[in-house]
C-alpha cells in the first residue's frame, strides 16, 4: 500500500482501574480514525501514523494476541519494513507494555514520549513541546479514559498542533479483558472525519456518547426495579445533552412499562406537545411489544 502523509498527533494508553485501553488521534488528513487507530479488546492497541504503513495496525494487533510483546512486534514489523526511517508507530498490549518508533526520516518536529503504560508521538508539529504536552496532561488527569485520553489530544493543540492545521480526529477504548464477542469488547468508538475544528467536535461527540451510557445505565436499573438509580442516570443523561428528544422519550417509555406511569406521563406531555410526530411513534409501540400498557392507558398516553 502506497504511504500516505499524515501529520498527526496520538497517544495509546492503558487504564488498568477501569480496565481500559485505547488510541487516540487528530491530524490534518480525511478520516485519520481509519488509518491510525487500531484496537483489539483483550489484546492491544496500536497507532501508525507519519509516512503511514497502514499494515503496523493489524499486524501489530496479530503479534500481540500470538503472544508477542508490543517491543516484540515492533521490532518485527520494522525489520521487514523497507522504509521504516519514514513510519512512526506506537503498541500497547493489554498488560500495559508499551513500545514506539519514530523514523529518522519522519518530517520535522517529530518524535515520542513514552510512560508507564502510555505512548505519546506526533510529526509535523509546529514544535516539540507537544508530544510532552500530551504525556504531561495524560500523567494528570482524571476521570475516564477517553477522556483522558481527549484532554491529552487538547493539551496537544494548545501546544502548537499540526503544522498543516487539522481536519479529522478520533477516540477508540476497548476493554482490556477481550471476550468471544468482540462488539461488547468496544467501550468507546468516534470518529470526526472533516471538520475545520475537529476536537471541538470530538468533545461534542464524547459528551453524546455518555449521555447514552447513562440513558443505558437507566434502562439497566430499570430493568433490575432500582428506580431510584435509574431516575439518577436519565437525569445525567438527560444533563448532558437536553436537546435530545428522543432519549427522553424512551426514559418515559421504560419508567411507564415499569409502572411508574404518572412520571413518565409528564415526561411524555412535554414531548408529545412539542414534537407531534412522537405521538405517531408512541401509537406503534405497543404492537411492536415496547410500551406495555392497557387500552385505557394507552388511550390517555396519546390524548396528552
Amino acid at each position: 500500500m502506497a504511504s500516505r502523509p499524515i501529520s498527526t498527533y496520538s497517544i495509546v494508553a492503558i487504564d488498568k482501574k477501569s480496565g481500559e485501553m485505547g488510541v487516540a488521534v487528530q491530524s490534518h488528513w480525511f478520516s485519520v480514525g481509519s488509518v491510525v487507530t487500531w484496537a483489539e479488546g483483550g489484546v492491544g492497541v496500536v497507532a501508525t501514523q507519519a509516512m503511514v504503513e497502514v499494515s503496523y495496525g493489524p499486524l501489530g494487533l496479530a503479534l500481540m494476541k500470538g503472544g508477542k510483546s508490543p517491543q516484540q512486534a515492533l521490532k518485527s514489523l520494522i525489520a521487514t519494513d523497507p522504509r521504516p526511517e519514514i513510519r512512526q508507530v506506537a503498541m500497547l498490549d493489554a498488560r500495559g507494555r508499551v513500545s514506539a518508533h519514530t523514523g529518522k526520516k519522519c518530517l520535522a518536529e517529530a518524535g515520542h514520549i513514552t510512560g508507564r503504560g502510555f505512548s505519546c508521538q506526533a510529526n509535523i508539529m509546529r514544535n516539540r513541546k507537544v508530544w510532552r504536552a500530551m504525556a504531561n496532561s495524560f500523567r494528570k488527569s482524571k476521570g475516564s479514559l477517553a477522556e483522558r485520553l481527549m484532554l491529552a489530544l487538547e493539551s496537544a493543540e494548545q501546544a502548537g498542533g499540526d503544522l498543516r492545521g487539522r481536519q479529522s480526529a478520533a477516540i477508540l477504548v476497548v476493554k482490556v479483558k477481550g471476550s468471544s464477542m468482540p462488539w461488547q469488547d468496544r467501550v468507546v468508538d468516534l470518529r470526526v472525519e472533516d471538520n475545520p475544528l475537529p476536537l471541538v467536535e470530538l468533545r461534542r461527540l464524547l459528551k453524546i456518547e455518555q449521555a447514552y451510557v447513562h440513558a443505558n445505565n437507566g434502562d439497566l436499573m430499570t430493568e433490575k426495579g432500582d428506580m431510584k438509580r435509574a431516575l439518577d442516570e436519565y437525569k445525567r443523561s438527560a444533563q448532558l445533552y437536553p436537546e435530545n428528544v428522543e432519549l427522553k422519550f424512551w426514559q418515559a417509555v421504560s419508567l411507564i412499562n415499569h409502572g411508574e406511569v404518572k412520571e413518565g406521563r409528564a415526561i411524555l406531555k412535554r414531548i408529545l406537545r412539542s414534537h407531534p410526530d412522537m405521538r405517531t411513534m408512541l401509537k406503534r409501540m405497543p404492537a411492536a411489544g415496547l410500551l406495555k400498557v392497557d387500552p385505557k392507558t394507552m388511550h390517555e398516553l396519546l390524548r396528552l
